[in-house]
């Protein structure tokens, strides 16, 4: 089995620790409801994507000309 020929330093280990970051999430304001949403997604609360419907009472509208 192979075994490290030296110990990693406190130095190098945090230095190639420094790239293990989170992104903040890319948030935009709902136009119906100004409330935060991420983006490219529909609405939990309203069921808006783009400014149009797409969602009622948890139930796929069936006009909803998104294209």
């Amino acid at each position: 089995m192979a075994v490290p020929f030296r110990r990693t330093g406190k130095t190098a280990k945090r230095k190639r620790r420094t790239h293990y970051k989170l992104s903040n999430p890319a948030l935009v304001v709902c136009q119906e409801t100004k409330n935060f949403t991420l983006s490219h997604r529909v609405t939990k609360n309203s069921g808006y994507y783009k400014g149009k419907l797409l969602f009622e009472n948890n139930k796929l509208v069936k006009n909803n000309n998104l294209n």
